[in-house]
């Protein structure tokens, strides 16, 4: 899944592209998108190029080619993460000593294990405190499910704000592009994109207002993936 910057990036090089047979130049790109300098326009352009979106070839001025589009743009379906959002109450009243899922026919209640920064680094995840009630539909799969409250704006453009309750399944592994519940350095944890490339991880804020972080892999632990969200109105 593309954010709604790439999307848009994404969008003004094909419309130039096809208008005037070249890419725009980086200060059109950033003009375009609102951006307050081209280092904004430098992260979305090498996500989409990760991506398989565009290819930047080398030696040529205005230098990028367009290799897919996504569905939304006419092209094939593409995987990815797009949020599950259902509406949702406040969560249910603590119940002590229930940590295990509960499940009914169509709901399950699923351990709410604090809060997860989206934004600025907090201190990592806290210990079961209360339960949240999701649809038995949007869990994935078998495995172990659990619940956190974001705080921060990092992911919003992937659709995640500040105050939803995402639904984490466990799992210590994920692929390029996963959203992630990342432990960093064994005390902060952080939900972003996950980027593996070789024996470095970027961990990727989905809001150009916040910059890529690169880490060694042995600083970094995946403790779970995302597969829902709510949000209460």
């Amino acid at each position: 899944m593309l954010t709604k910057k790439q999307l848009d990036l994404l969008e003004f090089i094909q419309k130039r592209v096809q208008r005037d047979g070249v890419p725009p130049s980086f200060d059109e790109m950033k003009e375009a998108l609102d951006l307050r300098s081209k280092s904004g326009i430098h992260r979305l352009i090498t996500a989409l190029e990760e991506r398989g979106f565009i290819r930047r070839l080398a030696h040529r001025a205005r230098a990028i080619e367009i290799v897919k589009l996504p569905e939304s743009m006419g092209g094939a379906p593409t995987s990815g993460f797009s949020p599950r959002v259902i509406e949702g109450d406040k969560p249910s009243a603590p119940k002590p000593g229930n940590a295990r899922p509960v499940s009914t026919a169509s709901s399950t209640e699923l351990p709410l294990m604090g809060r997860i920064a989206a934004g600025v680094p907090i201190e990592a995840i806290n210990q079961h405190s209360q339960n949240v009630t999701v649809p038995s539909h949007m869990l994935s799969g078998s495995g172990e499910h659990y619940a956190l409250e974001v705080r921060g704006d990092s992911m919003i453009d992937a659709g995640i704000n500040d105050g939803d309750v995402v639904v984490i399944k466990e799992t210590s592994v994920a692929d390029n592009g996963d959203i992630v519940v990342a432990l960093v350095q064994d005390h902060e944890a952080t939900l972003k994109r996950y980027m593996r490339n070789g024996q470095s991880i970027a961990l990727e804020a989905a809001n150009p207002a916040y910059e890529t972080r690169i880490f060694k892999d042995d600083q970094v632990k995946v403790q779970g993936k995302l597969v829902g969200l709510i949000r209460t109105y």
